[in-house]
């Protein structure tokens, strides 16, 4: 509030440049006013925030509404709400509140689910939270994080025999719309050796936060995991802000020493909500509508996730990428291609066949996979890739009858061993399959009668 000082000054302050007015009287001038309000963006004069910072702005109707500062030009800043707008008028009252956004964190958070403001959804009473820690995280010296070098097991077949995942590691799930990256990433959480998992539901279609809590996570999931929602319908602050915190809610538990499960669906829709803020202060757009700040956006979010430094846990996480149009080079699938540490594919002709989960294994790489795995398990997941590349290049010939039993032995075999391939790599969504188990059948298949340990 402004103190009690003589109110000619406050007067003669106004008069002068916004520059000068700071310099002099900086104490007279702590509350703004509203200016303009384009789309979502509101513009306030008279105050003075800090990129990040927080604002309250007071409606006419004494409704007080919450907003972030995005930008700034002169004596503007410009800022993003994190609520319905609603009630707002020209010269309403700015209040700046000094202070970035925390996250609340704690053990108490296990088996809640919150909004991206990290208020809780669910009516299971207030949060117990046990610290404050900053939504952007502290960035890890990369010569201090640990190696990759252990393999997770995340009770998928295809995943733990042909794409292995390490602890720590960072993958994508790349798509296009309704080919089961939502199911398959409710697998994984479900069947996943990990101490905690963390959800993140990025800008999805609100129907699928009930079904995910209650059908694929269940009682028994919810108990380790915290659920972060922001639908599809909410501000794009607060899409961007529920990704940040799920991040921040994973690093709290990496830092306590346990291994930590991050999914996140989807990285898209949090490039989208970047978008949307930063074509609304005018920032020009570069590639295909995004502009340059929203590719700068992506590693700093990924780079946060994986190993911590020596004694500390781990972060490994599965972001789901959009591929519009079913383009998997459009530029937020390009660019997350290159921060992550490996990608599956879906494709939409498997899945359009009845072949679940739908994962392309030629396509498909996961980039630490030589350095958690042994070299028999290495050998004949090479071979089972061999096998079934060499069909699919032939496939036409095949399916025509214009190939000679004969020609080509390597052929012959792969003709013979794909009804087996395909059943291997599809896999019922409740039936878990560990990597022991996993190994021993791609043993069986390729015929090898030694025993392999993962």
């Amino acid at each position: 509030m402004i103190p009690d000082v003589d109110r000619s000054q406050i007067w003669l302050a106004k008069l002068k440049p916004y520059s000068e007015r700071l310099a002099e009287v900086p104490e007279l001038i702590v509350e703004g006013r509203l200016s303009r309000m384009v789309g979502l963006t509101l513009e306030a004069v008279g105050c003075r925030a800090a990129i990040g910072s927080r604002c309250r702005i007071e409606a006419k109707n004494g409704r007080m509404i919450e907003a972030e500062v995005v930008g700034f030009a002169d004596a503007r800043i410009f800022l993003m709400p994190t609520s319905e707008v609603h009630g707002l008028e020209p010269d309403c009252r700015v209040i700046p509140m000094g202070k970035n956004s925390l996250a609340r964190v704690g053990f108490g958070l296990l088996g809640r689910v919150l909004d991206g403001a990290g208020n809780a959804l669910d009516d299971k009473g207030p949060l117990k939270t046990d610290a404050l820690i900053s939504l952007n995280g502290v960035p890890i010296n990369p010569l201090s994080r640990r190696p990759i070098r252990e393999p997770l097991d995340v009770g998928v077949r295809a995943i733990n025999s042909i794409l292995s995942v390490g602890r720590g590691q960072r993958m994508g799930l790349f798509a296009g719309t309704g080919v089961g990256k939502s199911v398959l990433l409710g697998m994984m959480t479900k069947f996943t050796k990990a101490d905690v998992v963390v959800v993140g539901l990025i800008g999805e279609r609100g129907r699928e936060v009930n079904e995910f809590v209650l059908k694929t996570l269940g009682e028994e999931g919810l108990k380790r995991a915290v659920v972060v929602v922001s639908p599809a319908d909410c501000p794009p602050l607060m899409r961007v802000h529920a990704a940040l915190l799920s991040t921040s809610i994973a690093e709290y538990f990496r830092n306590q020493g346990l291994d930590v499960l991050l999914l996140m669906d989807s990285l898209t829709r949090f490039a989208q909500a970047h978008r949307e803020i930063a074509l609304a202060i005018d920032e020009p757009p570069a590639t295909k509508g995004y502009p340059p700040s929203v590719f700068a956006k992506l590693p700093h979010l990924v780079e946060r996730a994986g190993n911590a430094d020596h004694g500390g846990g781990s972060i490994t996480a599965f972001y789901t990428v959009l591929a519009e149009g079913d383009d998997t080079n459009d530029p937020i699938a390009d660019a997350a291609r290159g921060v992550l540490d490996g990608h599956v594919i879906l494709s939409r002709s498997l899945a359009e066949s009845g072949h679940f989960p739908a994962i392309d294994i030629e396509a498909s790489i996961s980039r630490v996979m030589p350095d958690i795995i042994d070299a028999g398990h290495l050998q004949m997941a090479r071979d089972l890739r061999r096998m079934y590349s060499l069909y699919q290049q032939n496939r036409d010939l095949i399916s025509v009858g214009a190939y000679q039993p004969g020609s080509d032995p390597r052929i012959d075999k792969a003709i013979e061993r794909n009804p087996a391939i395909l059943d291997f790599l599809q896999q019922d969504m409740d039936e878990p399959v560990d990597m022991e188990r996993s190994l021993q059948e791609l043993a069986l298949l390729l015929g090898v009668n030694r025993p392999v340990s993962g």
